[in-house]
């Protein structure tokens, strides 16, 4: 009997389907449209249509970050293939697991500006983890079980994988071979850490007076959530998470102490200023939490742990790296807790604590209802009342983004889904459609603003061919409102092209798109709407509500200081 034969497209469905992905996101063309024969020939995954390519990156963006799984896109060459750039970039800032696959031009034509030929692992290479260029079809399986590897394994991110058009095509066969279990000789990223640097950090975060746990995205893309709040526990430390690490300990926690830098709690910054050693879990320093790094907690000695060795040390010294998986690195270091017997210094935690509650006191995250003009506030607290807690958050980029994060205390990991490193407007909607995908029971947030929400409001369109109700919380300003409060404070008030001046009416346009709409303009209304919005099963509504324009996010670190250096309302610094 002769072994059968597959075309190139065929393998890739094959491949797919070989490595359990339930759902790819993309958009056809002339180089892929084989590929896309072969998946209507197959049920083993479903693809979702999108609208623009630049949201079927951030669709499996959203569903990765809700999932842990790797998300899938198939896009074709030329503009199809660049329309991805941004999506690609958004994964790899974030450390997002992607394989997105990509049409080529046929192998004879590449680099003779053939129609729709563009180098995409050229245009990509700076933005991802690592590009394949797929020349035979007999390696068409294996190519895609690797991609997927490099993609899920040590520091996450994306992949492009190339495909030409003519390996894809019927006239061009081999044998299907895959390798799904992968091993390469030339990437094996550590997981365990060095047991004497274990040992160390034990020993520093031991002795430590004032000590804080500083927990960032890391956490969240190890599952390590329940290891971190044991740690935590065991230390009874302060733990403040990064905007990428929300929920990785609950924002419930009595050992919370907010959300760290720009616009981090009054108390976080002031904790990590104070800190004689900071156990860093997963984080990267970020210009967004350290502000002025000449200035960054002078005094303490700095245990940072991360998965990518390039990352210690990159931005601010590392006094004791452990290079290693979080997870694993955090049950190294629980295992070396117990084997010691520790037992915290009451006295010492309790005098750390005093300090740290009298920052408390100050109660930086909070605003004052002084109009009846609705606070954004406010419409985050009452979609926390509505949804106990347990909705997941998709933002876009803006104040809406830092309102959500500092108004919405995350239970869990994986709940509050936004675009960090790369700040991508455009990204709440199409994410917020990836996690209803993944949770279709679940109540799924897009909390945006006039600005983002008109960066891919067409895939309105595809939530109605697929049927994913999502939540989209409009916190309509009329203007571009974190580059308005930044010409406010830095500009002397001169609001140059942040106000929007021609704002669609979205309720119309929601309703045009065959969803429901609701418009809330006062402050007697929002709860009562709210819940309508909330109540409404199966169809996707569009709520739009007119906010107060004037309103800032607070508190805010001050440009070129120290990590503590903040303004905690307008003019009124910490």
């Amino acid at each position: 009997m002769s072994t059968p034969l597959f075309t190139g497209a065929e393998m890739v469905v094959k491949a797919l389907s070989a490595l359990d992905v339930k759902y790819i996101f993309g958009y056809p063309g002339g180089s892929v449209l084989d590929i896309y024969d072969a998946i209507f020939q197959q049920d083993d995954f479903e693809h979702i249509l999108v609208r623009h390519e630049q949201a079927a990156t951030h669709m499996a963006d959203g569903y990765s970050r809700a999932t842990g799984e790797v998300g899938v896109v198939l896009a074709t060459s030329g503009p199809g293939a660049t329309n991805c750039v941004t999506g690609i970039a958004t994964a790899y800032m974030d450390s997002i697991p992607m394989v997105v696959l990509s049409g080529q031009v046929a192998t004879s034509l590449i680099g003779d500006d053939a129609f729709q030929e563009t180098d995409i692992v050229g245009c990509s290479r700076p933005i991802v983890k690592h590009s394949f260029n797929c020349r035979k079809v007999e390696d068409i399986p294996n190519v895609i079980a690797k991609a997927f590897y490099i993609a899920k394994s040590g520091r996450p991110g994306p992949v492009v994988v190339e495909l030409p058009k003519d390996i894809l095509i019927p006239e061009n066969k081999a044998e299907f071979h895959i390798q799904t279990n992968v091993k390469m000789r030339s990437y094996n990223p550590t997981k365990k850490g060095h047991p004497k640097q274990i040992r160390k950090a034990v020993q520093a975060i031991t002795e430590a007076k004032r000590l804080v746990v500083y927990s960032g995205g890391g956490i969240v893309l190890a599952n390590a959530s329940e290891l971190l709040t044991q740690l935590v526990e065991t230390l009874n430390a302060p733990c403040t998470n990064t905007l990428m690490g929300l929920g990785g300990l609950s924002g419930t926690h009595k050992n919370f102490i907010g959300m760290l830098g720009m616009h981090g709690s009054l108390e976080a910054n002031k904790a990590m200023a104070n800190a004689d050693v900071i156990l860093a879990l997963g984080a990267r320093f970020d210009d967004r939490v350290t502000n002025n790094v000449k200035k960054f907690c002078p005094n303490a000695t700095i245990v940072h742990v991360d998965i990518d060795p390039t990352s210690i040390s990159k931005t601010i010294n590392a006094h004791i790296p452990v290079v290693g998986l979080v997870d694993i690195v955090l049950q190294q270091m629980i295992d070396e807790l117990s084997e010691t017997n520790f037992t915290p210094n009451q006295a010492v935690l309790n005098d750390w604590w005093q300090q740290i509650e009298q920052w408390r006191s100050v109660k930086s995250v909070s605003y004052q209802q002084d109009n009846d003009k609705i606070k954004p506030q406010r419409v985050v607290e009452a979609m926390y009342e509505i949804t106990k807690g347990e909705a997941y958050v998709c933002s876009d980029v803006g104040q809406h983004q830092m309102f959500a994060a500092q108004y919405y205390p995350f239970a869990k990991p994986r709940q509050w889904i936004n675009s960090g490193g790369l700040g991508t407007m455009g990204f709440g909607l199409p994410a917020a459609m990836g996690v209803k995908l993944a949770f279709p029971d679940s109540h799924v947030i897009c909390i945006t603003g006039d600005g983002s929400i008109q960066m891919n409001i067409q895939e309105l369109s595809t939530c109605l061919q697929y049927n994913l109700p999502v939540v989209i919380i409009t916190l309509n300003n009329r203007s571009l409102g974190m580059v308005r409060q930044w010409q406010d404070m830095i500009y002397g008030g001169r609001h140059s092209s942040s106000y929007m001046e021609s704002i669609p009416d979205f309720v119309k346009l929601a309703e045009a798109y065959g969803h429901v709409g609701i418009q809330i303009d006062t402050l007697d209304e929002l709860d009562t709407k709210l819940t309508e919005a909330f109540s409404i099963k199966n169809r996707l509504v569009f709520v739009d509500i007119c906010v107060d324009e004037n309103e800032h996010v607070y508190p805010m670190q001050i440009k070129h200081g120290a990590v503590d250096d903040m303004w905690v309302t307008k003019g009124v610094k910490a």
